[in-house]
């Protein structure tokens, strides 16, 4: 495999070839962590750095860019549709949306349009779950472990392994990686067969049962305001269509510049934290021990359509129009 590129840390702005693509990149020398000392070329150069680990888990999949022009403590603001002009070597996926508006988003299928993308002011990456040839049919069913007031990381990590064992006895294979924020987010790899409301009904059932049997620790409300205190939200929702996760590999936009990173269930069992893993030792991380999600992608792949015809009935129980 190729070195990854240097990104020029002096001036404001330089072209870089990249796999033989002109990358134009701007305002390098602007601060996204002043108290950190980290510029916009540094956050550039991480993601040339894991960009090998990191294009196979985007490839293919709507881009909802989260754009921070004055860094990681600044404004920020969402966008959809692919900036004009720009690159034509940049693809896009275009999906209609329900109220019938049709959007363009950008994809990543590469390294230069992995950097083409951060230096819009993208500091954590936000994909679709599910591949442009599909868009409602999703590879991933997946859970937001959300520590509420009162629930310390400890409490994240026992829940994570709860989970763990309930998505085992189902002979689901799993991955897990920090959120790089509060949390732990749990993946699943599925065969691309139930639709995107599907996963979400069986990630939404799973999550229920969870909190039934552990009410101590686990709370599947997804209101705020009545959650009970102490609790670790097991986040379904997030697997309704249109919705995004921060990917793996993500920096994300806290004071420490910490990032989504995978780890194993052995770490996860030996009491992992949220500040292991951040900007300045991800990438050496990923050199030693390679990209351990590869199996997400290239593995089993479990077929939840079992799951889907057993929620069917009691659906529609509950609501005759299902």
């Amino acid at each position: 495999m190729a070195a990854p590129p240097r990104i020029p840390r002096g001036g404001e702005a330089c072209s870089v070839n990249v796999e033989g693509r002109e990358v134009r990149l701007t305002n390098l020398a602007k601060l996204f962590w002043p108290d950190l000392g980290v510029t916009k070329a540094d956050l550039l150069q991480y993601y040339a750095d894991v960009g090998g680990a990191l294009v196979p888990h985007l490839t293919g999949r709507a881009m909802v860019m989260k754009r921070y022009p004055h860094g990681a403590a600044g404004d920020f603001f969402f966008m959809k549709r692919a900036p004009s002009p720009r690159p034509e070597w940049i693809r896009t996926c275009t999906i209609e949306h329900r109220s019938g508006n049709v959007i363009d988003f950008p994809i990543v299928v590469d390294l230069p349009s992995l950097l083409w993308l951060v230096n819009l002011g993208c500091i954590d990456l936000n994909p679709w779950y599910s591949r442009c040839d599909d868009t409602n049919r999703p590879d991933f069913l997946h859970f937001d472990l959300d520590p509420g007031p009162g629930a310390p990381f400890p409490r994240v990590l026992e829940v994570a392994r709860i989970l763990r064992e309930t998505l085992t006895e189902l002979r689901m294979p799993t991955f897990v990686k920090t959120s790089g924020s509060k949390g732990l987010h749990v993946y699943v790899p599925i065969r691309r067969t139930p639709l995107q409301k599907e996963v979400w009904t069986v990630a939404k059932a799973l999550a229920f049962e969870l909190a039934v049997r552990h009410p101590h620790v686990i709370t599947a409300e997804y209101r705020v305001a009545k959650r009970p205190r102490g609790r670790v939200l097991v986040d379904y929702n997030q697997n309704a269509w249109g919705r995004t996760l921060a990917s793996v590999y993500s920096i994300r936009p806290r004071p420490d510049a910490t990032v989504s990173a995978p780890v194993s269930w052995q770490e996860v069992d030996a009491g992992v934290a949220i500040d292991d893993f951040h900007i300045g030792n991800v990438p050496a991380r990923v050199r030693e021990i390679g990209d351990l999600w590869a199996g997400l992608l290239e593995g089993e792949r479990y077929d939840l359509s079992p799951l889907v015809d057993a929620l069917k009935p009691v659906r529609k129980r509950k609501d005759p129009e299902a």
